[in-house]
């Protein structure tokens, strides 16, 4: 297994999975495909961005791996590996920030 292209198919399938679950997309299809959704199990599937991540790392595994076992566990890493990207690309803000920074004398 090549390191180069587990790397470059997580990242592929981080920007997939972030199109699909933040974004409208261009003229915003995703926008329309969610609308179509409707507020049922596909709906708030799309609204969740670890759920999609791991449909969007299926096709990955399964591309990637070479045995079923292989396939089953690329499709987990790769899922592991998008919502890692995830954590570490999303601003989550601190609770301290809203406590006003005064002290008394």
């Amino acid at each position: 297994m090549d390191v180069f292209i587990f790397i470059m198919m997580t990242l592929a399938g981080w920007r997939i999975t972030h199109l699909f679950a933040k974004e409208d997309g261009p003229f915003d299809i995703i926008f329309l495909l969610r609308k179509k959704a409707g507020a049922g199990f596909f709906g708030s599937l799309l609204d969740c961005f670890y759920c999609v991540s791991v449909w969007v790392a299926l096709p990955l595994g399964i591309l990637y791996g070479i045995t079923w076992w292989e396939k089953i566990l690329c499709w987990l890493a790769f899922s592991g590996a998008i919502c890692l990207l995830e954590q570490a690309t999303t601003y989550q803000k601190n609770e301290k920030e809203d406590i006003p920074g005064f002290k008394e004398d």
